[in-house]
């Protein structure tokens, strides 16, 4: 998982700009039954209004995933053992942008 959260880190890392940090982020927390969610919120990124395609699948009732973008965020929730996955979603679709490390707002 270190390329993939090596990667998480620094589209993080690019966002903050002495501003965005202090009002958006990433979060990824567990579930109860069992599993992981991952938002990224991306308001002020070059990802604010890229489509996302939606998706969700079920390989039993331990592992599975789903994933969509809402109120400007991605929302991602999977079982315990698809953590890696589950960023790669993010990452897969955030490197469909050819300067996806960029910043897209200096000013509103």
């Amino acid at each position: 998982m270190n390329a993939a959260l090596d990667d998480l880190q620094s589209w993080y890392a690019a966002q903050c700009d002495s501003d965005w940090e202090h009002c958006f982020g990433i979060k990824i927390a567990t579930l109860d039954n069992p599993g992981w969610s991952l938002t990224v919120e991306l308001e002020d990124t070059l990802l604010e209004e890229k489509s996302f395609a939606s998706f969700e699948r079920k390989d039993s009732e331990t592992e599975w995933i789903k994933c969509f973008v809402e109120a400007k965020k991605f929302v991602g929730y999977s079982g315990s053992h698809q953590l890696e996955e589950l960023i790669s979603a993010f990452l897969n679709w955030a490197k469909t942008e050819p300067n996806w490390l960029a910043v897209e707002y200096e000013t509103k």
